[in-house]
């Protein structure tokens, strides 16, 4: 279930993070705790990179560490890859 979740995730990311938020308010609420418009603007602009940091973020340590920031670099150029893939195409 998991790799089916990954796998819908990086095709429709910001259906998958509407359905996180919906359905597992736990699994987004520890990482963006009180600041609700980092949330916002992941959906909008980084949608990738908003669903890695929520998995890798620690509240125990209140961060993230290891291989969860390795995830969220990689998430992140995945996102400006497809944005930027988006403009070259229209060009």
């Amino acid at each position: 279930m998991p790799c089916l979740l990954a796998l819908a995730a990086f095709f429709f990311p910001r259906v998958v993070l509407f359905f996180l938020w919906l359905l597992t308010p736990a699994v987004l609420a520890p990482a963006y705790e009180g600041n609700g418009l980092w949330l916002i603007l992941g959906f909008f602009f980084l949608p990738l990179t908003t669903i890695a940091y929520a998995f890798a973020y620690d509240p125990v340590s209140g961060g993230i560490a290891g291989l969860g920031l390795v995830g969220v670099v990689i998430a992140v150029l995945i996102d400006l890859g497809l944005l930027g893939g988006g403009a070259r195409a229209r060009r």
